[in-house]
């Protein structure tokens, strides 16, 4: 197709905004769909983004549609983003296989920190943006207010803005209309060498490793050799295709073009999200730009509760990396736990996906350690240490420095909830970067936080601080030293390898006390005493005592000498004695959890 048709954009919006109803409105309207094979959040494949309403793995839909204004035909590529901050580098490769971008804003709700962040993202990749109001037909819609939000918070011109009602099939339209439009058309270098961006990837069961590409240059057909740059493979193209949103088979993919490509490959690390693919026989001398490797950020310890699926537990990993290139794990062995795995996450709704999906399609009952971040470590001798376990941290003699991980943090909210928002980003060692008032009613707030503040109860905080309102959004910064130490919790002398910490030496005795009081709630009362202690080293610095269940041994004495009575308590000690020093106290799941949840 002359590339002059071809129209190539993205959905960006906060969640909740409307971003995969519009996508259903707008495959209806071009008459993708027939009406039996409609259903609600088309593109969101899997049960899990149907149930939050989220979209979780990027999906693309090439649309054919005729323009009522000119009478031509057009070949529309649509390429749904996820909308989380921990996908953050999948929405910057999507948007930039695209020429333009509709940003979503809801008329009820106004701009959200994910709108704001994925409108910077478009910018930075040059897109045109098209501002649309969506859910106009709310009772409680506010066009000509969030309008202005959109002017002042972002600086787009919204003289044109769209007013739409994706679930109503309002405006639909005039939207497909301002794509053809004001989206410029791809730039055609057909006569170049070969050159596509790997937008996104997943696992195929029966055809192994389908890719979604964008051509920057030139063309690849079926039966060439192409080439991975960043990870030196190639490979030969099977299969190609469009989806339509169904899968249509053709026999090239030309430039400017959006399509799947098949090469039978049966491990997903060989296909990077990012990567350029080029061709084999006279390959590209320089890969598109923009490529990163995708690196873990928070991680936590997965055990199953049963040792027996430990194996089982293993298989599903394996299968869900398939799908997931962005997940990371290796084994771990722990002292209460036992045997499961240490994995890395994009950020906390990552690992909550990944938690839930292990639980629900492989059936298996997990125990997830608190999460925790990367620390850079750098000893006397020089080396410097990675170290993602505080069980791995070395003695305190041996560190020079320690650096930790830290996020800038935009918070927008309503105004009426400034004043504990402030306080709560005080409570975590946060420093105030700036606060703008968009309007009356709403405020956006940028901190400085360490990140492990924030993966621990930050996010629960701030939504009941806020009562929901406020949203979220950060990104990493940099590593800055600061005074951390490694606290264990110790029952009954001996340490608990999942239940340790790494934190900063202010925080270390207010959350020993919470996480000790804690504690003696959540484990159950043994036939002897059971000591419960936070340390740092070989100092103790809080402890609660779980007392014994007492039976009475005395109850059978009636009257009679005392020393009868004194004999039969002192039999009773030296039973609790021997069954403290063989005795062990199961910790339950609860108590593991307990660290999340501890307020300082």
């Amino acid at each position: 197709m002359d590339p002059k048709f071809i129209r190539n954009f993205s959905i960006i919006a906060h969640i909740d905004h409307g971003k995969s109803t519009l996508a259903d409105g707008l495959l209806s309207h071009a008459g993708a769909l027939e009406d039996r094979e409609k259903k609600a959040q088309f593109l969101d494949n899997m049960e899990l983004e149907r149930e939050r309403g989220i979209t979780i793995k990027a999906q693309t839909v090439c649309l054919t549609y005729k323009s009522v204004v000119d009478g031509e035909t057009y070949q529309i590529n649509l390429i749904d983003t996820p909308g989380h901050v921990d996908f953050s580098y999948e929405v910057s490769r999507s948007l930039a296989a695209c020429e333009g971008a509709i940003l979503v804003v809801d008329a009820a709700q106004g701009v959200e920190a994910q709108t704001l962040a994925n409108v910077y993202l478009a910018l930075e990749n040059n897109l045109e943006i098209i501002p649309v109001l969506n859910k106009i037909d709310l009772p409680n819609a506010d066009p000509e207010g969030v309008t202005k939000q959109i002017e002042d918070a972002v600086g787009l011109d919204c003289t044109g803005i769209i007013h739409a009602s994706a679930k109503e099939k309002i405006g639909i339209g005039e939207i497909l209309e301002a794509v053809i439009k004001r989206v410029p058309p791809p730039k055609a270098n057909r006569d170049m060498i070969p050159r596509g961006l790997i937008f996104d990837s997943w696992f195929d069961a029966y055809q192994g490793v389908v890719i979604l590409v964008r051509m920057m240059d030139g063309i690849i057909k079926k039966g060439d050799r192409i080439k991975f740059m960043a990870t030196d493979r190639d490979y030969e193209v099977l299969r190609m295709g469009k989806y339509t949103p169904f899968p249509l088979p053709v026999e090239a993919l030309d430039s400017g073009e959006v399509g799947f490509i098949i090469c039978g490959i049966k491990d997903i690390r060989d296909v990077k999200v990012g990567d350029t693919v080029t061709s084999a026989k006279k390959p590209a001398l320089e890969p598109l730009p923009g490529f990163q490797k995708v690196k873990p950020m928070v991680f936590a310890g997965i055990f199953p509760v049963v040792a027996s699926e430990y194996e089982n537990l293993k298989d599903a990993l394996d299968k869900l990396c398939l799908n997931d290139s962005s997940l990371t794990f290796e084994k771990e062995k722990s002292l209460a736990l036992g045997f499961g795995y240490r994995c890395g996450f994009l950020g906390l709704l990552h690992m909550e996906i990944v938690q839930e999906r292990l639980e629900r399609e492989f059936n298996l009952n997990l125990i997830t350690t608190a999460p925790t971040v990367v620390y850079r470590i750098t000893k006397h001798d020089g080396t410097v240490l990675m170290l993602e376990n505080p069980s791995g941290m070395p003695n305190e003699t041996q560190i020079k420095l320690m650096e930790e991980p830290y996020v800038k943090v935009t918070l927008h909210t309503p105004t009426e909830y400034i004043g504990g928002l402030l306080k709560l980003c005080e409570d975590k060692r946060g420093i105030q970067l700036r606060m703008d008032y968009i309007n009356e009613k709403k405020v956006i707030i940028e901190y400085k936080l360490p990140m492990n503040e924030m993966v621990m109860d930050f996010y629960d905080r701030l939504k009941s601080i806020t009562k929901g309102y406020a949203s979220l959004e950060y990104e990493f910064m940099d590593f800055e030293e600061a005074d951390l130490v490694k606290m264990d919790i110790l029952i009954n002398d001996e340490p608990v390898d999942a239940l340790s910490l790494i934190l900063h030496r202010s925080k270390a005795q207010a959350r020993g006390r919470s996480l000790t009081e804690k504690m003696k709630e959540l484990i159950p009362r043994q036939q002897y005493q059971v000591n419960i202690q936070a340390a740092i080293g070989a100092k103790i610095i809080a402890r609660e005592t779980q007392g014994a269940i007492r039976k009475d041994v005395t109850a059978k004495c009636y009257g009679g000498d005392i020393s009868r009575k004194r004999k039969l308590l002192e039999k009773q000690k030296e039973g609790k004695k021997r069954m403290k020093q063989i005795g062990s106290v199961d910790v339950p799941q609860e108590a593991f959890l307990a660290i999340l949840k501890v307020e300082d």
